[in-house]
């Protein structure tokens, strides 16, 4: 089936550790491939290759800088990936599937690092305003209770520089996200991500079947 610019969908999966991005992503793009539906499937931080040098910057452990930094180094990431890759893709007709995008960088770095102080909250709405020209179309929330992602997460492999954050921190992430949710009701659905992963996929596909 042939996309237009028109059909072309921008859709971003989110969440806290270990709630199953990853495998809900891939069931979907399955999906889409199976409907004859072209798309590009990415990745925030990173997906063009200069936006995965910051990646590996940003994950390192060994990386010490400050908050600020971070969201900054954030956001050249996700300019630099919008230019390259969605922009193009979504011009192209293509669909984008994408693992994170700003509402990560609000939960993240406004309310894990920030504690959802309203100064660090405004630096990072001002910079979306600026600096990203499209939102996704949808958004799925994957919602799972913070332990019990954690838990998942830490059968992977060694944490990374965010994995390493105490549970405070993940447990202000995941209020990040509830708050976006009920903020933008229109644009981010709720996805319960409990249950087996065909189930999850189940819901994910319903979501975009019924938006999209």
């Amino acid at each position: 089936m042939s996309q237009t610019v028109n059909e072309a969908k921008f859709i971003s999966f989110e969440g806290t550790e270990g709630v199953g991005k990853t495998t809900a992503i891939n069931s979907l793009c399955q999906r889409l491939t199976d409907a004859g539906i072209e798309y590009v499937q990415t990745r925030e931080p990173g997906g063009s290759p200069f936006a995965e040098q910051l990646r590996e910057l940003l994950l390192d452990t060994k990386t010490d800088i400050t908050d600020d930094t971070e969201m900054l180094l954030m956001f050249a990431a996700r300019s630099d990936h919008l230019a390259k890759v969605i922009l193009p893709a979504l011009e192209a007709g293509k669909w984008v599937i994408c693992d994170r995008f700003v509402d990560s960088t609000v939960a993240y770095q406004g309310y894990g690092r920030g504690f959802g102080n309203s100064v660090m909250l405004q630096k990072i709405e001002g910079l979306i305003s600026q600096f990203v020209p499209r939102l996704p179309d949808l958004t799925l929330w994957l919602d799972l209770p913070v332990a019990e992602g954690m838990q998942r997460a830490g059968k992977r492999s060694a944490a990374d520089r965010f994995e390493q954050q105490k549970m405070a921190f993940f447990e202000r992430v995941y209020q990040g996200f509830s708050e976006q949710y009920q903020a933008h009701p229109q644009r981010i659905q709720r996805i319960d991500a409990q249950g087996e992963a065909e189930e999850v996929a189940a819901r994910v596909w319903q979501a975009v079947a019924q938006k999209l």
